[in-house]
């Protein structure tokens, strides 16, 4: 082991964050599953843990910014993918906005403000901040 590796910084998750984490994804399995098998009641009822769960560990991070930007981004993919499957569910997915914009394409925002906050940390944060010591 390379002598850089053995004197870096060591990112712990304590048991609690770690079994929490742990059932999010079980949750959010279930969501989805439920969305496949079009389980309406089981799909709508595991946005809640699901997204609640995200909200948190993101919250439980926040000294940490790549964790921090990851864990909303996170958080507004599972938004995205909630909203998603509500439009499917209910069958307003494919009903027009304006032109060719349907209610789907609502899901854009969320899955967009995701993904610039990830440009945000890798463009802009990131190499501002080289000697940070962080999980990234």
């Amino acid at each position: 082991m390379s002598e850089d590796i053995k004197d870096a910084p060591v990112y712990s998750i304590p048991l609690s964050y770690r079994k929490m984490e742990n059932m999010h994804i079980v949750f959010w399995l279930l969501k989805d599953i439920s969305w496949c098998m079009i389980w309406k009641p089981l799909g709508v009822a595991m946005i809640f843990p699901t997204l609640i769960i995200s909200i948190v560990i993101a919250w439980r991070t926040r000294q940490f910014m790549s964790e921090l930007c990851h864990n909303v981004a996170i958080s507004l993919w599972i938004t995205a993918n909630s909203y998603w499957m509500i439009s499917e569910f209910f069958h307003f997915d494919m009903l027009t906005i304006w032109g060719a914009v349907t209610y789907k394409h609502l899901a854009l925002i969320p899955f967009v403000s995701g993904l610039l906050i990830l440009a945000y940390y890798y463009i802009w944060y990131h190499p501002r901040h080289k000697e940070t010591e962080e999980i990234m």
